[in-house]
């Protein structure tokens, strides 16, 4: 399996609701660096996975949609606790809606994953991987 990772980063704010989350349960910031792998089985007809620039464009706009925002305001994420897990397969769903919109190139409708990292610091991350 070939890989590309381009990485960016975004801001928030957000609150959490659970004893689980101690502290966290009262409104706070969050910083995530963002990692986001394409996989496929062979290259494309150009010798890459996909196009790096499209790639890390489009992965900025995902996050532009997120950064400085008060998740717990968006409408999209109503009633749920948006955890680093559940960022990671908000960020992974919606550059798969990008890669089948055309967005990444047409070679991009070759992958056959997309794995997106949220690292909260340098010892905590979390991940969803999904399929194309």
């Amino acid at each position: 399996m070939f890989a590309i990772t381009v990485r960016d980063h975004f801001m928030v704010a957000h609150s959490f609701r659970g004893e689980v989350f101690g502290p966290a349960q009262a409104l706070h910031g969050a910083t995530y660096v963002v990692d986001a792998t394409f996989r496929r089985t062979d290259l494309d007809d150009d010798g890459i996975v996909v196009d790096i620039g499209l790639a890390t464009a489009q992965l900025g706009e995902v996050l532009g949609e997120l950064n400085y925002r008060n998740l717990d305001d968006e409408p999209a994420f109503a009633g749920r606790n948006t955890s680093t897990e559940f960022l990671a397969k908000v960020v992974a769903d919606r550059l798969a809606e990008r890669v089948h919109a055309g967005a990444l190139g047409e070679g991009a409708r070759g992958l056959a994953g997309i794995a997106v990292t949220l690292n909260e610091s340098h010892v905590a991350s979390a991940s969803y991987e999904r399929a194309l």
